[in-house]
């Protein structure tokens, strides 16, 4: 295996691409966004493997964003690779109209509902139809839960593994020393990947972003492989630790609501974050609105026509987090 790594000033910094070459089959897990300075280096990052687009049999997709899918279609146009992505996510990947048209509008209805201020709307909503990180739209084929994808001398199992996005999938193999995967923005080594902004079709989205860390947590893999940044070596004590984090996230979303609510999702986010540009501009509020619809499903806060208001103290959250 060869790690490919590349820029992404656009979204999270540092992205990673794995090249796997064993036996016959030459194999991606994840691509790069698609603008020049990220296709030079993957370019490059393959020559130094003798390869080149044309040699790519397959392209493994862990989820449907475009730092991690932006090349593919220009990949497959050079090698017909066969490109593999959960089927919940196929249809952002393959760019189908209709599903496009309804993950606008229910970002626009929960920018609304979020209550974020229009000149944030104004500058988020250019960010997002930027068509240039989106690359050539590739032929997909479907994945589900369960599912093995033959990569040579090993396979790939794919594990759905929802909440960042509703078809985010990891890729358990077993590895030189023990078992190994392929996680995408399941687990990330230094963020704590989005919830609630990163895909707004999921629905209770850090419900089951939870239960996503805890089943890979369970799995006891000696170590993954992000889809930004560095191999993480103690991977179970990572998920935990971002259950963790979720846990304290919640809490203080409970003391904001006593300090400063009734609140909105923009208000509960400004205190979590502060001001923000960008994509954060839909991952801040997303994020706090995935806590709050967590809280208030779990009876710990609830909705007014004025807001969010807590009802139970943050030592409750250990409960529901």
């Amino acid at each position: 295996m060869r790690v490919l790594t590349f820029g992404n000033h656009e979204f999270e910094g540092q992205n990673s691409a794995y090249l796997l070459t064993d036996g016959d089959l030459v194999t991606l897990v994840d691509t790069g966004i698609a603008v020049p300075t990220v296709r030079d280096e993957f370019t490059a990052g393959l020559d130094e493997q003798n390869l080149g687009f044309k040699d790519i049999d397959q392209i493994v997709l862990t989820h449907w964003h475009p730092d991690h899918t932006g090349l593919a279609g220009d990949i497959q146009a050079q090698s017909d690779a066969t490109v593999y992505v959960h089927e919940a996510d196929a249809p952002l990947v393959t760019r189908d109209a209709t599903a496009l048209r309804e993950l606008e509008a229910r970002q626009r209805e929960l920018f609304e509902t979020w209550g974020m201020p229009q000149e944030k709307r104004d500058e988020l909503l250019p960010f997002l139809s930027t068509e240039e990180i989106v690359g050539r739209t590739p032929d997909v084929e479907p994945l589900s839960d369960g599912a093995t994808i033959d990569i040579g001398d090993r396979t790939l199992e794919v594990l759905h593994a929802p909440g960042h996005t509703d078809g985010l999938c990891c890729f358990a193999f077993d590895g030189d020393h023990g078992p190994e995967a392929f996680v995408g923005d399941a687990v990330l080594p230094k963020y704590t990947p989005n919830v609630g902004g990163a895909d707004v079709r999921v629905e209770e989205p850090l419900a089951k972003y939870l239960d996503t860390l805890e089943s890979l947590a369970e799995r006891s893999f000696d170590r993954v492989w992000p889809g930004h940044r560095d191999v993480i070596e103690a991977p179970t004590e990572r998920a935990r630790e971002i259950i963790e984090h979720h846990r304290e996230r919640a809490k203080r979303v409970i003391d904001i609501l006593d300090d400063h609510g009734p609140a909105d999702a923009w208000t509960v986010s400004d205190h979590l974050f502060g001001d923000l540009e960008g994509i954060h501009i839909l991952h801040g509020p997303g994020e706090a609105y995935a806590h709050l619809d967590h809280l208030e499903r779990h009876g710990l806060v609830e909705h007014t026509a004025s807001g969010y208001r807590a009802v139970a103290t943050h030592e409750t959250v250990g409960d529901v987090v």
